[in-house]
């Protein structure tokens, strides 16, 4: 599960953009708190705290713990906006988070044990087809990533969804098909199995907006 990070805010008047730029200027990032049918809250948070939390590749799926006036209130971010030009953030929306709160995230996927592989042994080669998969998961368990153990794995194994272990109340947000993960292809291979991937991918989403 990702550990929650506390962030440190001050509240901030609605302002005008050279007011907004003033602040920018102090190393701090204007930023807004909504959800939970309450009025939305104006804050702004350090620029490099905001900066740093966003460089860990997990930001957009971790619940934050937004400190202000004393008290604390769980968020998770929403949307983060930067400078066209120079790539800077120059603001972000937190969502508020309830007792019990579902939020969806995209959650890396890793793979553990290669070596006990025996199609990588073989010379196969490790054709992920999602590196993140798209999870409902309750607000407080947000796992950091999904394990996939590839103890086992053949030459020409396909990994469905539905062999991966999720935790407990985490389900993929996609449930009308057992869809790919990762396959074990030949190195000739790999280029034909994520052709193959991609089409069966196309052809579902096809299905659906038919259906």
């Amino acid at each position: 599960m990702v550990e929650t990070t506390t962030l440190k805010a001050e509240t901030r008047e609605k302002s005008s953009k050279g007011a907004v730029r003033s602040l920018r200027r102090e190393g701090r990032v204007p930023a807004v708190i909504y959800g939970e049918k309450k009025s939305p809250e104006l804050i702004t948070v350090p620029y490099k705290d905001v900066t740093a939390l966003y460089q860990t590749g997990t930001f957009m799926s971790q619940a934050i713990d937004i400190e202000l006036d004393g008290k604390k209130e769980r968020v998770i971010p929403r949307d983060v906006q930067f400078e066209p030009v120079r790539d800077f953030i120059i603001h972000v929306d937190f969502l508020r988070l309830g007792k019990n709160a579902v939020v969806v995230v995209n959650v890396p996927v890793v793979f553990t044990n290669h070596d006990d592989a025996p199609g990588l042994k073989a010379g196969g080669v490790l054709n992920v087809v999602r590196h993140e998969i798209e999870l409902s998961c309750p607000a407080n368990a947000i796992p950091e990533h999904i394990e996939i153990d590839l103890t086992g794995r053949e030459m020409g194994d396909s990994i469905h969804i539905s062999s991966v272990n999720l935790p407990k109340g985490v389900t993929p947000t996609i449930t009308d098909r057992d869809f790919t993960v990762a396959t074990i292809a030949a190195p000739a291979a790999v280029v034909s199995a994520d052709n193959e991937a991609k089409q069966e991918e196309k052809a579902a989403e096809s299905e659906k907006k038919e259906g």
